[in-house]
């Protein structure tokens, strides 16, 4: 069975700002900033100005994207030993796909952050040319392009590997601000092995289920009440959409309240004053986050260091039908591109420094909207939206 990666995106960029929140681990960030991997993956238009530490932090959104792969950010392979433990096949199981698609938009000078959660199988028009498809192809689409075209030019291996994943990352960066509006002014990516260092590095994160929750597809076995998981118990805490109400919808609600806690984790100073736990970090970091290549990670959490846990909002897109039949994708999640922008527009506001983040549809995008009849449908949504992220959920 197929491993699907979910929420340890947004845990592994969480862990790597947030380490700017204490003296201690400030003096850390020059290390951390150092090791990184990085990409050239952000149009020039949209990269941020250079600015000080001490000059309120711009607005901007940032793409967090999970990739189904079995290496790390360095590019090694995952241990067969490890992958066994997550149920994930062998190192030629999974393949390239975002499974885990989040934008964060960051307010000018800082505030309150919000994350905006899309379903994986969203479909919609794939930046590039490449048609209609479920959201999370759009980076295998760009990259297997990049692959043919580089070998034809007798760029192969490592280097062939690496040019054509960031041809994978443009692709879904240009999809999500299609799609969105959005534009989008920096990029992060985790891979299979981020969350289960993540997730144990921090000490385990603290959750709670209204219901017991068996699920075979996931390994999830768990009782009701809270209870406190980290590495392959997270993954399936965070993976199960089978017998779920709305499924993938109701799996994004639990990924937004694992995160909630895990932001408040990473923020005790239990975490951050701790050597040992802040070391396990910051190389849980390093190992499997990868980051745009113009991103200032260090100035970032220095312009961030008031953020709290209860800083960060949570939402989730508009959606029409989770059982949309497609001509070669299977079942997909039903989405309007206007209805999203609307979305999006009256979520941010539309004063003039937020609009200047917002981008009118592209023509490929519009003519493809247009020629599809209006929908009446009854917007579709998690069934946990209600719960308070601090609270337990289904």
């Amino acid at each position: 069975m197929r491993w699907k990666p979910v929420a340890y995106t947004a845990l592994g960029l969480t862990s790597a700002l947030l380490l700017g929140i204490t003296g201690y681990a400030y003096s850390q960030l020059n290390r951390l900033n150092n090791g990184l991997a990085t990409a050239d993956v952000i149009e020039p238009a949209a990269q941020l100005p250079s600015v000080a530490p001490n000059v309120p932090v711009p607005e901007q959104n940032i793409l967090l994207v999970g990739i189904d792969s079995r290496t790390d950010a360095q590019g090694n392979p995952i241990p067969q030993n490890l992958l066994d433990q997550l149920h994930a096949g062998d190192t030629s199981s999974g393949g390239d796909t975002t499974d885990t698609m989040i934008v964060v938009h960051i307010p000018e000078g800082g505030g309150t952050a919000t994350a905006i959660s899309i379903p994986r199988d969203s479909y919609v028009q794939i930046a590039g040319g490449y048609g209609k498809h479920k959201i999370n192809s759009a980076y295998t689409y760009g990259k297997q392009a990049a692959l043919g075209e580089l070998a034809g030019r007798g760029i192969t291996g490592t280097q062939g590997q690496r040019q054509a994943d960031q041809a994978g990352a443009r692709t879904a960066i240009q999809t999500v601000e299609q799609f969105t509006g959005l534009t989008i002014n920096h990029y992060a990516a985790v891979n299979l092995l981020g969350f289960y260092t993540l997730s144990q590095a921090v000490g385990g994160v603290p959750v709670c289920l209204n219901q017991p929750a068996h699920d075979s597809y996931s390994g999830a076995d768990f009782p009701a009440g809270p209870q406190v998981l980290s590495g392959a118990q997270a993954l399936a805490f965070v993976r199960q959409r089978h017998g779920l109400a709305t499924g993938d919808l109701d799996r994004i609600a639990r990924q937004q309240a694992f995160l909630a806690s895990a932001a408040k984790v990473v923020l005790d100073a239990g975490t951050l004053a701790n050597p040992v736990k802040l070391d396990g970090l910051i190389k849980a970091v390093q190992q499997s986050v990868l980051i745009d290549s113009g991103w200032d990670i260090l100035t970032f959490a220095q312009q961030l260091r008031g953020l709290s846990a209860d800083g960060i909002k949570f939402e989730t897109i508009p959606v029409q039908s989770l059982n949309l039949s497609t001509p070669s994708d299977g079942d997909a999640v039903k989405v309007d591109p206007a209805q999203v922008r609307s979305f999006v527009g009256a979520l941010f506001g539309q004063n003039a420094r937020t609009s200047s983040l917002l981008r009118p549809p592209a023509g490929e995008a519009q003519a493809a909207e247009s020629s599809s009849p209006p929908t009446a449908e009854i917007p579709v949504s998690p069934s946990a939206n209600s719960v308070e992220l601090a609270g337990c959920v289904n």
